[in-house]
């Protein structure tokens, strides 16, 4: 596929301390404030392992929306501060691409999705859990210069060896 630059990495396990979101698609403006509220908290984040690194983890458990996590990677010292939710995330492979600033974040994704269909990898998701996307896990790491007019960020898909069934 043209244009597409990626890598497959395998992440440690880690922590993350953050605002929690659940809603539906037609209530994403109310998700924009939530992370632009969770990125002036970092404050409160005394033993955040990257301050200037932003994460924002979106699990697509609901038919017209999806859950979101954003948070910052945290070391086990850190204390749950009053309204935040943690999330442990286990070591795990992931395909790995950059969103640049002047794209289309639809077509980004298109391009994972194609590249998932022709590659000898497939989603990872968890047994026994319903998903309702193509990509059910979608992991973003912004900067902390980002523009959010014209975001540039990193995309982490949880990604598996496709099972073969010979």
């Amino acid at each position: 596929m043209q244009n597409f630059e990626y890598d497959i990495i395998e992440l440690p396990a880690y922590r993350g301390i953050g605002l929690k979101w659940s809603g539906s698609y037609t209530e994403i403006g109310s998700l924009k404030k939530l992370i632009t509220s969770m990125s002036t908290r970092v404050g409160e984040l005394d033993h955040a392992i990257h301050p200037e690194v932003q994460l924002g983890l979106s699990y697509h458990l609901r038919p017209d929306g999806f859950v979101h996590y954003s948070v910052y990677e945290v070391s086990e010292a850190q204390q749950l501060p009053d309204g935040m939710a943690e999330i442990y995330i286990p070591k795990m492979t992931y395909l790995m691409t950059h969103h640049k600033r002047d794209q289309n974040i639809g077509q980004t994704y298109e391009k994972i999705e194609q590249w998932m269909k022709r590659s000898d990898y497939e989603s990872f998701v968890e047994a026994d859990v319903k998903y309702y996307d193509n990509l059910p896990i979608k992991h973003e790491r912004y900067p902390k210069d980002r523009d959010s007019t014209k975001p540039h960020f990193d995309i982490y898909i949880p990604i598996i060896k496709r099972r073969s069934f010979s």
